[in-house]
Order: C-alpha cells, then structure tokens, then sequence
C-alpha cells in the first residue's frame, strides 16, 4: 500500500533526503479530479549559502526566502523565462536547502516533468505534505542509486559543478 511522505521526511539534510526521493511518486491531482503519477527517477541537491549552485548562495532575497523556511516546501521558479522547475525545501530553518526533482521514469528533465504535472509558479511556497492537489507516495520500491555531478550549473565553478549530488535511479 502505498503511504504519503510526511513532514518528518523533508525535515532532514537533503543529501539525505535527495538520494531517497528517487524512487518515490509524485502524484498530481487535477482540478477534474485526475490523478497525474510519475516515478522519481532523478534529483539533484542544493545545500546551502556555501554551495555557489544553491540559489541562496548569494543570502537572503524575495525569492529565496523560502528556502530559509520550514522543510516541505514546495519551491518553483521559472527558468530562462520559460520552463518551470520544482525543488522541495528540506532541512532546518535558517539553514537554505532543497532538492531539485529533476526527472521521472517517463518525462527526463525537470521542465518536461513540470509540464507534464501542470506544476507552475501558483504552486511556489505551497506544501508537498498535507495538499490534496500534490503529494508524494511511497510505494516501497527502491532502487539502485548512481551519483553524477549536477548539470546546468557552470556558473557555481569547478568545485560546485563537479561534486557529485546528483541522484539517479
């Protein structure tokens, strides 16, 4: 029986959190009632001012606010003023992290998947836990976790891009 991933789950450091996230289904329910399913099959973690990758690396501001909040948050923002990515706020307050869902089984990248989902900005600062419109499940299943550096992320420097914090399953 598949469960709902609690508060308790993101309440954690997303190195921790990211890795178990692959595997697990992102369930999206419709306004006509539909339920959208599709299994994690990638994500990446951002940790932190320190990590020139995490979009709090340059402190505080309107639009990472968020990440300095509460753990189960969802973060969505627009990238290159087209794709929409959603990311999840995990870890304590004051200390920013989150997990970029970067691909499912079906739909690889995070802005296929998005779409897909029919995820945009309304969702940003909404919760993963408790909605009834967005969760995720729990199946069981878990499989084989290969890590890889982050894309995308030249900007953040050799260190940065090269650390190996992407999960993929």
């Amino acid at each position: 029986m598949n469960r709902k991933l609690t508060g308790e789950f993101f309440d954690r450091d997303c190195l921790e959190v990211a890795p178990e996230l692959v595997g697990k289904i992102l369930v999206r329910r419709l306004p006509s009632g539909e339920e959208l399913r599709e299994r994690i099959s990638e994500t990446e973690a951002y940790r932190g001012e320190e990590d020139k990758a995490c979009h709090a690396s340059k402190g505080r501001t309107k639009r990472t606010e968020i990440l300095y909040g509460e753990s189960g948050k969802i973060y969505v923002y627009l990238c290159y003023g087209m794709h929409w990515l959603m990311n999840i706020t995990t870890g304590q307050l004051n200390q920013p992290q989150c997990v970029l869902i970067r691909a499912g089984k079906v739909h690889k990248g995070p802005a296929k998947l998005t779409k897909y989902m029919q995820i945009d900005g309304s969702f940003n600062n909404g919760e993963i836990c408790g909605s009834p419109n967005i969760w995720i499940e729990d199946d069981g299943f878990t499989p084989e976790i290969k890590t890889v550096p982050r894309v995308g992320i030249d900007y953040a420097g050799d260190y940065w891009k090269n650390i190996e914090w992407r999960f993929m399953g």
